[in-house]
């Protein structure tokens, strides 16, 4: 059976998309930038701070599915510059400290409301 997930702690979608899709035991959330759900404001000002808000963001999608990060199996990191890998990834480890998901990280030309970093994650129960 197909769910869809939202809840007003993460950012309301940009387009014609769920925040996350659970069908059965899985749960495919949407990429996730960098905008605080309270205020709609960017946050970009560093990208260790961008990065813990899209980890934020997805924590809330994760908990409104009764879920969290510990479920999550697959992430996927789009990011403007390879050069930031290691502030996102020391920033990214901190919300998986065991059994760390599989990943990719891939660098892209552009990214939504020209953020520096996006992340999709698919979890399981």
């Amino acid at each position: 059976m197909k769910t869809i997930i939202n809840t007003e702690n993460a950012p309301a979608p940009l387009g014609p998309y769920s925040q996350a899709i659970k069908l059965d035991n899985t749960l495919y959330v949407s990429g996730q930038i960098a905008i605080n759900p309270k205020t709609n404001e960017l946050i970009n000002s560093n990208i260790e701070v961008e990065t813990d808000m899209v980890m934020s963001n997805i924590g809330a999608i994760l908990k409104e599915a009764g879920m969290d990060y510990s479920n999550v199996v697959k992430c996927s990191i789009f990011i403007k510059d390879m050069n930031q890998f290691s502030e996102i990834n020391e920033v990214y480890g901190k919300y998986f400290i065991e059994n760390s998901p599989a990943r990719e990280t891939v660098e892209v030309a552009r990214l939504p409301k020209d953020l520096n970093i996006e992340i999709s994650v698919v979890a399981a129960e």
